[in-house]
């Protein structure tokens, strides 16, 4: 679900804004109910992703080794990443890899869409069990 394998602009736009909700206290409040150090948690994943250097990460190149099928879940609403993640997933994987693009839907299809995500889920564990 909401996979990256490359950095796009508005993954960068949408954490520096995570990061000023941060500050804010807005989401360190609900972090600090499933982390011990909300704080660490937080700056792990913000200090990384909002790094200049991080603006070249990309680990398409690594995508070819994996031949396992794939449901690809994608919230059209996303503020993290766009449909060209799993479109490019889809492409650099040797195996077979469905998208599935939801709409009403941001980066978290299991809270936004719950139902469609656990109806396609339950689709592909059945597809891929024959």
């Amino acid at each position: 679900m909401a996979p990256h394998v490359f950095v796009e602009d508005i993954a960068v736009a949408s954490i520096a804004q995570a990061r000023t909700r941060f500050e804010d206290r807005e989401v360190s409040t609900k972090l600090a109910r499933y982390h011990d150090d909300a704080n660490a948690t937080f700056r792990g994943w913000n200090d990384i992703w909002l790094h200049p250097d991080f603006r070249f990460w990309n680990i398409e190149s690594m995508l070819p080794s994996i031949t396992a099928p794939m449901l690809l879940i994608q919230g059209e609403d996303d503020q993290y990443g766009t449909v060209a993640q799993v479109e490019a997933v889809s492409r650099g994987v040797r195996g077979p890899a469905q998208i599935l693009v939801l709409p009403c839907c941001a980066h978290s299809p299991h809270i936004d869409q719950p139902t469609l995500t656990i109806e396609a889920i339950a689709r592909f564990v059945k597809e891929v069990k024959q």
